[in-house]
């Protein structure tokens, strides 16, 4: 397995590459992705000017921790093939595949990819892949789409477009990506991938983006797309677990390694029933906790 692919995203950042001032320093935001973005940022005329843009940013910037995602145009276009081979050639760390509808797409993306490996002297099978799905059929085939590919490390949802799709609109009660959100999510469970949730636009509604980011951690999303720097430090507390976490996570995996051995299934923990089913999820607690800088114990 590629070491980044189950890396920590709870924050992916939108950035026109039409527009080199945004794409020169986003680091110092602190977000764990940038969406280096060719496709709906960039209009038509500036395709060119944005893939360079993208290159000379991908080869002469340090983006220090930061993963370094791009969004390349459409499968539709007569962009996408030379966005992946500029992508590669900067050394991208993931492509985003916008529109993905099916599996096919993602092997058509993967085989372009290879391809530019090959060319570019990098090594086969270091640019990872993930998928936009942004319709009614790309959500109905996400299972299959999280399955396509050892380059795959997840798939995200596109609001805007997938309710446009659905011939409705977004009303921001949720009520209208429920169902694509809990498919996708089981979708991403199911083939061991990574899910995030689609862009909150109203910069303005600060507690409605808060109430949204909660929303999609209880619903199991790895993180969110996002559209502003102000959002990171939201998406990370929310999706960071705290210190009452921790100490209990802490305790569970201790409790059950001295204890299983003994043959007792059956724990209590700070007054709560536990048995062996909470140990992976109190390993993932304490995994995220170390990736994002709050603990320091073993794993």
């Amino acid at each position: 397995m590629h070491p980044n692919k189950k890396r920590l995203r709870r924050s992916m950042m939108f950035l026109n590459c039409q527009k080199p001032g945004l794409i020169k320093d986003p680091y110092i935001y602190g977000p764990d992705s940038i969406i280096l973005d060719l496709e709906d940022a960039v209009a038509e005329s500036q395709k060119d000017a944005a893939r360079f843009s993208l290159f000379h940013a991908l080869k002469e910037i340090d983006y220090h921790s930061v993963e370094r995602v791009v969004r390349i145009n459409g499968l539709d276009t007569p962009h996408w093939k030379e966005d992946i081979r500029v992508c590669v050639a900067g050394g991208a760390d993931t492509i985003r595949i916008a529109k993905t509808e099916s599996a096919a797409d993602v092997h058509t993306v993967e085989e372009h990819v290879l391809a530019a490996e090959r060319e570019f002297g990098r090594p086969e099978g270091s640019t990872l892949l993930m998928a936009a799905l942004e319709s009614c059929l790309g959500v109905l085939h996400a299972l299959e789409i999280c399955r396509s590919s050892e380059r795959l490390i997840g798939i995200a949802l596109s609001g805007g477009d997938y309710t446009k799709d659905l011939q409705t609109t977004i009303t921001g009660t949720g009520d209208e990506l429920s169902g694509a959100r809990q498919y996708m999510i089981m979708a991403a469970r199911a083939a061991k991938v990574q899910c995030w949730d689609t862009v909150f636009t109203n910069r303005a509604d600060r507690e409605g983006f808060a109430r949204e980011t909660r929303l999609i951690k209880r619903m199991g999303f790895d993180g969110k797309s996002l559209v502003n720097p102000r959002q990171i430090a939201v998406v990370h507390e929310i999706f960071t677990p705290g210190e009452k976490e921790v100490i209990f996570a802490e305790k569970v995996v201790q409790e059950i390694d001295e204890k299983k051995s003994l043959g007792i299934g059956v724990f209590i923990v700070d007054g709560k029933m536990i048995d062996i089913a909470f140990y992976d999820g109190a390993k993932r607690t304490l995994a995220m906790a170390k990736a994002a800088g709050r603990y320091k114990g073993d794993l």
